[in-house]
Formats: structure tokens, C-alpha cells, sequence
């Protein structure tokens, strides 16, 4: 997969008011609920960015099938 490819994986970014964070959900990989988090959005984006490649890396040392990513029809 181009690492281009792997940013195309839904992530949900939220604030936690108990934790006084971002919290960062990776739906195609449901296996847990959060998957990182940031003090900041741009921070929780980036360590967002990096389990997604993570998790490439391991599907495929682990012969898994990679999950297809979501996709939307348009923005309109």
C-alpha cells in the first residue's frame, strides 16, 4: 500500500472533557475503541496519522486483510 493510500482510513477526532484532550477513533479498525489522543487537534491529526500507518504495517506483517477504507459519494 502507497502511505498515501493509508491516510484514506476514517478518523474521528473528539474532545474529552474527563480527560482534557482529543481523542482520536479509527472506525475501520474497530478492535478498540480509541486509538491515540493529542493536547491539541493538530497533535492528536498527526499521532492520528502515524496508528493508521501503524496498523498498516501490522495487517500486513501479520497477513491480515487491510479493512477497506470509507469512502463518501460527495461533499455536496
Amino acid at each position: 500500500m502507497e502511505p498515501t493510500q493509508a491516510y484514506r482510513y476514517t478518523m474521528v477526532i473528539q474532545w474529552s472533557n474527563e480527560d482534557q484532550m482529543y481523542l482520536v477513533h479509527l472506525p475501520e479498525f474497530p478492535w478498540r475503541r480509541f486509538h491515540t489522543h493529542g493536547q491539541t487537534y493538530e497533535e492528536a491529526a498527526r499521532n492520528g496519522q502515524e496508528v493508521i500507518a501503524m496498523m498498516v504495517d501490522y495487517c500486513h506483517a501479520e497477513q491480515r486483510s487491510l479493512p477497506e477504507p470509507r469512502t463518501v459519494d460527495s461533499a455536496a
